[in-house]
């Protein structure tokens, strides 16, 4: 903390109250990631809230592609992300928002299967592009 911050009321995550439930947990871990706020139970992805604009303003349901239909039929409310399809997306401005996110957060607590995913793993190389081919290092034209 910053000594001109001491005094100042600390922000909140308008979706806070969703994730406190899940905090007593003893493997839940909070972490900021692309402008969300992630939750990981047992060391899985569940559900990130993104407190942004459309479509980044509710929760993201983190699920492989084979459990969306089931999840679908659950919360009708719940649509493929526009931009991150691979997971599912809640969206505040919905008349269900609140019920179905506090039951969504049910369900992680209880590891629902459908919900979440392991992180893919760190490299301890170099970084890969996306098709996986080794990065080539760089190196100067050669003089002529």
């Amino acid at each position: 903390m910053r000594g001109e911050d001491i005094g100042r009321p600390r922000r909140v995550h308008r979706y806070a109250w969703l994730w406190e439930p899940l905090e007593s947990d003893p493997t839940f871990v909070l972490r900021a990631m692309f402008g969300t706020k992630a939750v990981y139970l047992d060391g899985r992805l569940v559900l990130c809230f993104s407190a942004g604009q459309e479509p980044w303003s509710g929760v993201l349901v983190c699920t492989e592609r084979a459990h969306q239909p089931s999840l679908r039929a659950d919360f009708p409310a719940l649509v493929p992300h526009p931009i991150l399809p691979k997971w599912l997306y809640l969206a505040e401005s919905g008349d269900a928002f609140e019920r179905a996110a506090e039951s969504l957060v049910v369900l992680a607590r209880r590891r629902d299967p459908r919900i979440g995913v392991a992180p893919r793993p760190k490299g301890k190389g170099r970084a890969q592009p996306c098709g996986g081919a080794p990065v080539r290092p760089w190196r100067p034209a050669p003089r002529r």
